[in-house]
């Protein structure tokens, strides 16, 4: 299937698309497809019979964005409903994963930056700044404070199983607050 230029208008949108691109990235997609738009014939839109984007809706959503009139597409007009749900996921499924040692060292960080690569930044590029207005030890006592604390009662499985759990078991059953429970005998054996 060769990819042909249609008519922008032409083309629906899937509304049944599950996957979205926001704010900065979608920004990046429209740059990109105005820097290079030579892109959008080789990675075509794919529509079924009735020009319904199966495959590169947010590619469409920026060449609209970036004022295109036409746009290459390959029509799938032999799928199944099925095949075209699949295509639909399988298109957007990431299979593979970055080689990010080749990436750090052959390749511009500024432009796969600019190309929309989230990637990382080098350690003297990261403003720690921020650090400075927060008291961490303070932030830890809190933390600290608001974190429910626990106590662990250790007894032999047969005992556990023969006496412990049944009493627990009736206990919780009935509503009743264990830990109130617990912490009422400890005062009184601490008077």
């Amino acid at each position: 299937m060769k990819p042909v230029k249609i008519k922008i208008g032409s083309v629906k949108n899937n509304p049944s698309n599950p996957r979205i691109i926001k704010d900065y990235k979608f920004d990046k997609l429209v740059k990109s497809i105005i820097e290079f738009p030579e892109m959008l014939k080789l990675r075509p839109i794919v529509v079924d019979e009735n020009n319904v984007i199966l495959g590169g809706n947010m590619r469409y959503k920026a060449a609209v964005k970036a004022g295109l009139t036409e746009i290459y597409a390959i029509q799938a007009d032999e799928l199944s409903d099925k095949q075209k749900k699949e295509f639909i996921i399988k298109d957007n499924s990431n299979f593979g994963e970055w080689d990010w040692d080749l990436l750090a060292n052959e390749w511009d960080t500024a432009e796969l930056k600019e190309w929309g690569l989230d990637v990382w930044q080098p350690e003297e590029s990261v403003d720690y700044s921020i650090l400075d207005e927060i008291d961490l030890d303070n932030e830890i006592e809190n933390m600290y404070q608001q974190t429910k604390k626990s106590v662990i009662l250790e007894y032999p499985t047969e005992q556990y199983e023969a006496e412990i759990k049944p009493v627990y078991d009736k206990l919780k059953a009935s509503g009743i607050d264990i830990p109130a429970i617990f912490l009422k005998a400890l005062k009184n054996y601490d008077s």
